[in-house]
Formats: C-alpha cells, structure tokens, sequence
C-alpha cells in the first residue's frame, strides 16, 4: 500500500547575518531538502489539488455539475472571486507542486554520487518531469495564457510574463517525449518517495503515454493530423490496460494527510454541500449501479434527489447527499484512469485513428472499467452495457454524446476532467445557473491579485486572450 509517509512540512528558518554562533540556527529544521522530500510533497500536493472540494480551493464539482450547495451559493453560480479560488488554484500549483519539483529537479540534475547509476537519476528526472508536464497542462486548460518560461525564478523575476497557451502546450509535447523516452525499466528511480507507483517504471511509462494520448485528444478539434498522429504513438508505445494501471495515491486515517474530501464533507462538521440534480437526473434516467455509491440513499432505499443546480434553497435533509464512501480518509485520490484512456480510444477511433479495435469495444471497456471500480462487481457493469439506452448501438445521440455522457459520469469523482470533456465534446447539456443565470464556465479567470502584482504582463495575457472572462476560451476549445 502506498504510504504518505515521506510527506513533510518544510520550513526554513533565516538566520541574521551578523550572527555566528549559532543561536539563531533551529537544528530540528532543515536548511537544505532532498529531492526524496521535494518529490513525495509535490505528488501530495497535486492530488491535494485535484481532489479537493473547499468554495475556498475548487470550483470544478460546481462546473462539471457534480455537486451544489444549501448554504453558499456563489461558487456555483459561478463567482470566483468573493472567496478568490483562481488565486488558491495557480498558487498551489505554481508554489506547491511546480516549485517543489523544479527544485528536486535541479538537486538530481546536480548529483554527483558516484554510487548512484546515471540511468538512477534519469528516471528521477523522468518522473519528475512528467508531473511538472501535468500540473502546466492543468495550468493551462485552467486559465489560457499563463508564466512558463519566467514562471519558476522567484529569486530574479517576480513578474514573469506570461507564455501563450498553444506554444506552452508544444513544449509540453517535446518535454514529455523526452521523458517517456528516458525512462529505463531496467532501474528504478524514487521508490519509497514514489507515491503513485513505488518506483514502478513500466506503470511510469504507461502514465506518461496516456497522458500523451490525452494531450493529442485536446488537439483533435483544432489539428486533427497532429492529434491523430500523437494519439497513434501513445498507443503504439503503452497506454494504461486495466485498472491495476491506474495513477493513484492512498490517502491515510490521520491528518495531514487524509483525503481533502474528508476535511470539508467530516472534519468540518458541515452540511453545505448535496448532489447536483443534473447529475442525479441522468443517472437515474439509465438506472445506473453507482448511485449507491456515489450517493447516500438518505432519502429512502433506491431514492435519489438531487439539489436545484446553483439554487438557494437546498436543504442537507431534503436532497441526495455525497455518497459514504467520500466520508473515508483513507479514500484513494485518482489523478489518472484506465476507463479515461478507453473512452479517449473510444473517441479516436471514431474520429479515424489508427489505435486499434472499435468504438463500441473501447467504449464498453471504459463503462465496465468505472463500474467495477465504483461497485467491485463485473455483473453490474454487463447488465448495464445491456441497457438499450447505455448500449453504444442505441443509447441516444452521436458518437460525442454517447462517449461523453458516460465519460462524465464516470469522472464524478474527478471534476476537472469532467467539466474538460463537456467543454471539449460538448455533452452531457450542463445548464445556466440559477441565480446568476450563467453557462458553464470556458476557463477560471485570473487570480485578482495578478492585476496590481504583476499588472502589465497580466494585462497583455488578458488582452491576447480576449478578454480575462469565464467564457474566453484557450487554444484548443474552439467552437
């Protein structure tokens, strides 16, 4: 089982120039981190970020239409700014994770150990390269134009300019190439630090190629050739094959390091937050076997009402709540998928790619995959394959839609990609909100902190974006 047991509070303690003897010098702190520390608290702080559900960190269970709340109301219609979640968004991922593992890259990049192998310390690298890849490939389908090549250098530049969204996404590309590419199975790298695969480097290859996969997909719309051309690597290199492949980390019992989840739906001892009716409605439309668990039957066995999507007036009483499981800190996070890769399959080879087997095959894959991993039973997931309106020969609409919907649904659990995949194929229809009469969302805005700290780079970035609005769309989502 994987353990967070290399997590870490750092802090550093400053000392006063004109003293020598030590005095100002905490020894139980440390002046100097290890790359085996900075690498398992930048993994922590990922997850962290994409896991968690705070209105004061996360907005993306109200954009996919997950979840809505009884109490305030703001975040689900869309106000991102009285509580500032853009600027707790790009804070944790710039000073949390990119720059933790910019810093462990730069100590492996320096090791000069002649006991450890070269091969060693080029899958570290590998590793760490391939999360950083993440976390700006989230940046970006986040925001749009962001810091990339000044971003990092806090010492010299605390006003990076920002780097446009398309050219930041190729280097991506040439960067995670590069990566997968140095990745040597022969050697391990981080292994107890590894907290998604212990030092697997077969299952780090894997994660890097669905990664790609995903990547071309986001191109599919705007550059189909290069989409299907990147997607036809991934493939032929390794992508994920089961759900033993799948990019996870095992939260634990004891704070720090339960599941955020766990912090706002029991530690806080609140009830603001029920199940969307938008999700609820469509689930219960094609009897679906997760609504056990992805709600609690609080209403009566078999029973399931969503709260009004945005609406004051929901009551933690009267509407379906978050399902138990969420209650659990020991809940694994999910950065990655295999039922993610098989619905990408699925998708591409309806739009012509080279990636083996059949939509219907990819797409049964990627059902089955979420319903097994939500319920445990393979018999749940083929009685529902048989329903005429989840079959892929009869289910309603298109291939988007069909792909998408229950794309969405199995991605509740990780409401970033599910508000990409409807704002990408645009299905399942997420409607306005219900105060501030709102669509879903294209992209965050700027964190308003942007606009005195660093005012002329975030005024270009705006401007060459169109406009720093919720419906300025990024490179890729095009109409």
């Amino acid at each position: 089982m994987k353990k967070l047991l290399y997590i870490f509070i750092i802090v550093f303690s400053i000392s006063c120039s004109n003293m020598d003897d030590g005095l100002n010098t905490d020894s139980k702190k440390p002046q100097e981190v290890t790359a085996e520390t900075l690498f398992p608290t930048a993994t922590k702080a990922l997850f962290d970020e994409m896991v968690h559900t705070s209105v004061n960190r996360s907005a993306f269970r109200f954009f996919a239409q997950y979840w809505t709340t009884t109490t305030y109301t703001d975040e689900a219609n869309y106000n991102l700014r009285t509580r500032a979640v853009p600027e707790s968004h790009w804070r944790e991922l710039y000073r949390d994770v990119l720059k933790d593992l910019d810093e462990a890259a730069t100590i492996v990049a320096n090791t000069n150990d002649p006991k450890i192998a070269p091969e060693e310390l080029a899958n570290e690298s590998a590793m760490i390269e391939i999360l950083t890849i993440y976390a700006y490939h989230v940046l970006v389908d986040s925001f749009g134009d962001v810091p990339y090549t000044e971003a990092l250098d806090l010492e010299n530049n605390l006003t990076p300019v920002y780097d446009d969204d398309a050219e930041i996404y190729e280097d991506l590309i040439v960067r995670l190439d590069n990566a997968i590419a140095s990745l040597n199975s022969e050697y391990t790298g981080f292994s107890d630090e590894d907290l998604i695969y212990g030092g697997n480097i077969e299952l780090w290859k894997k994660f890097g190629n669905s990664l790609k996969l995903r990547i071309a997909l986001r191109y599919a719309d705007l550059d189909n050739a290069k989409a299907k051309t990147m997607a036809e690597e991934a493939v032929a290199a390794g992508v994920f094959t089961s759900n033993s492949d799948n990019a996870t980390i095992q939260y634990e019992a004891g704070a720090p390091n339960t599941n955020p989840l766990w912090e706002d739906l029991v530690q806080s001892g609140r009830t603001d937050f029920v199940s969307a009716n938008t999700i609820v409605d469509i689930m219960n439309d094609l009897e679906d076997p997760r609504r056990p668990i992805y709600f609690k039957q609080n209403l009566g066995e078999g029973v399931y009402e969503g709260g009004e999507f945005s609406a004051g007036g929901n009551t933690w009483g009267n509407s379906t709540q978050i399902g138990a499981i969420f209650d659990d800190p020991t809940l694994e996070g999910i950065l990655f998928e295999y039922s993610e890769v098989e619905f990408l399959l699925a998708e591409a080879v309806e739009r012509g790619y080279a990636v083996g087997g059949n939509a219907e095959e990819h797409y049964d894959n990627a059902v089955a995959a979420s319903v097994e991993y939500w319920t445990g039973s393979s018999d749940e997931a083929s009685d529902y394959l048989s329903n005429p309106d989840v079959a892929y020969s009869t289910a309603q609409g298109d291939w988007k839609e069909k792909i998408a919907t229950q794309k969405w649904i199995a991605l509740f659990n990780r409401p970033f990609e599910g508000w990409t995949t409807y704002r990408r194929l645009g299905f399942p229809e997420l409607g306005i909100t219900a105060q501030s009469k709102l669509p879903t969302p294209r992209r965050y805005t700027y964190p308003t902190a942007e606009t005195s700290r660093n005012s002329d780079n975030y005024s270009a970035a705006a401007s060459a974006m169109g406009g720093d609005e919720l419906s300025t769309r990024i490179f890729w989502d095009v109409e």
